[in-house]
């Protein structure tokens, strides 16, 4: 009997004629970013409100800041309306001349200088009594809650109001403070008057409106840290400094990374405090990097938007090497986040 062997003889040209035809005749399989977006196309549809408000009111400012840094821009050649005149822009592209104007100007030494000073005494004291009040309040003790509540107060409370009420504190004639000095036969003390006590008196502002965040941020990772490692060490021997140093610091390493870098930036940038408090004063003691750009655009005459849009490129570029250098040391310690 003859036995047919055409496709027995040969599965591998069979299967790969299948593979054509199937090749030839089914559709393609979708990209890799097509997939995704089909996948998920619900959780883009929800993200992308976002997306565009956060590119209109963070990204093109942003880009329009960048340009604005490479112009000559100013109040008196920017496009502008007067009535029914319309007067185009006159300004032209200077390139990076306002850069090297701003790095060649003593003024941005001693600002720099002065945020930086400002931006280290405030997070490293933050730091320090969040920690401790997290320490404390981690604890059980009767009135737990309420203690917690009255700390995390400041931060509720929106920052000009309480730099207002501190600027009330501060009257050199009237304020709180002077007050109960005056009742101790000392006399009235110029805490904005004074460029010494201004620059101590805006920090102590700035101190008392970070511990809040500090203090949420570290009982919180204080929290994370199983009690078996603290018991444990008790049992051999460790002494508090010892438990504390082994085992909370580390414990609290990622959390601690993450606040300072956000308290550093924050407090870099804090305009409200300076501004409100001291307006940079007594004479320009008190003036931080971002507050001097603000005063180019919106206080000088005539306002010198290019000058103001290179000291905030400036800025950002400041922040983003620290970002980086201060990743990196992370890294080094072998704390990637």
């Amino acid at each position: 009997m003859a036995v047919d062997t055409s496709r027995s003889a040969h599965p591998a040209a069979g299967a790969k004629s299948t593979r054509g035809r199937v090749r030839r005749t089914g559709d393609k399989p979708p990209g890799r970013i097509r997939a995704v977006l089909t996948r998920h196309w619900y959780a883009w549809a929800m993200v992308a409100p976002v997306v565009i408000v956060i590119g209109l009111i963070i990204g093109y400012p942003l880009v329009r800041g960048v340009y604005l840094s490479l112009t000559d821009a100013n109040e008196a050649n920017v496009e502008r309306t007067i009535g029914v005149n319309h007067i185009p822009a006159t300004y032209q592209t200077v390139g990076l001349d306002n850069f090297q104007a701003i790095l060649e100007d003593p003024v941005f030494w001693d600002r720099l200088s002065w945020t930086a000073t400002w931006t280290l005494s405030c997070v490293a004291v933050t730091f320090a009594l969040g920690l401790g009040l997290a320490i404390l309040l981690n604890r059980r003790f009767a009135g737990r809650t309420v203690y917690r509540s009255l700390l995390i107060l400041p931060w509720a409370v929106p920052a000009f109001v309480s730099v207002f009420a501190w600027r009330l504190l501060y009257n050199e004639k009237n304020g709180i403070l002077n007050k109960v000095l005056e009742g101790g036969g000392i006399d009235a003390v110029p805490w904005l008057n004074d460029p010494t006590l201004a620059k101590v008196s805006v920090i102590a502002v700035n101190i008392w409106l970070g511990v809040p965040f500090m203090l949420v941020a570290l009982l919180g990772g204080l929290q994370s840290i199983p009690g078996e490692l603290y018991e444990a060490a008790e049992m051999d021997g460790a002494s508090p400094w010892q438990r504390f140093r082994h085992i909370t610091l580390p414990g609290l390493r990622s959390v601690s990374s993450t606040v300072i870098l956000l308290s550093t930036i924050w407090t870099f940038n804090m305009f409200a405090v300076i501004y409100l408090l001291t307006r940079g004063g007594p004479g320009d003691s008190t003036e931080i990097l971002v507050t001097y750009a603000y005063r180019l655009s919106f206080v000088n005459s005539p306002r010198d938007f290019a000058g103001a849009s290179s000291w905030g490129v400036l800025i950002l570029i400041i922040l983003m090497l620290f970002a980086v250098v201060y990743r990196r040391s992370l890294r080094k310690q072998g704390e990637v986040w």
